[in-house]
């Protein structure tokens, strides 16, 4: 499900010492989908790579301090979703299509939740589509 604060951060990370990390949690959805959705963004932008291997679910659970069956589901979810897939004995690893899936996925997400309730939006208060474009290409140069 797309939002305003698609590109926000899902999880923030608070730090009482240097080498210790607490993964906090918001209360808008269940901390495992907060886990896939954080995971799945590690692979669309490059920090998980096809083929790479992620920690067990037991050390992740360990590390970020959580049940381990919460980090369980997560990666069950992920399995499930094509994301993730197991080596019998070995572990949990990022499927080798999983960014352009993600990719694809994200962005039908996009022009089904953003783009078509704006054209709807421009229409009903009488912008013309050609001055979106316009305006879009104008941030874009900005950007």
């Amino acid at each position: 499900m797309l939002t305003h604060d698609l590109f926000a951060p899902m999880v923030h990370y608070k730090s009482d010492e240097p080498t210790k990390r607490v993964l906090m949690f918001d209360d808008q959805s269940p901390i495992y989908r907060q886990i896939a959705d954080r995971i799945k963004t590690e692979v669309l932008n490059g920090t998980l790579s096809g083929g790479e291997q992620v920690m067990s679910t037991n050390r992740y659970a360990a590390f970020y301090r959580i049940n381990p069956a919460t980090a369980a589901k997560a990666f069950q979810q992920l399995v499930d979703e094509g994301v993730l897939y197991k080596k019998r004995g070995i572990g949990m690893f990022v499927s080798p299509d999983a960014r352009e899936a993600l990719r694809s996925q994200r962005r039908e997400s996009f022009f089904a939740e953003v783009v078509a309730p704006m054209v709807a939006e421009a229409k009903v208060i009488g912008i013309p589509l050609t001055d979106i474009v316009k305006r879009i290409h104008e941030l874009e140069e900005r950007a």
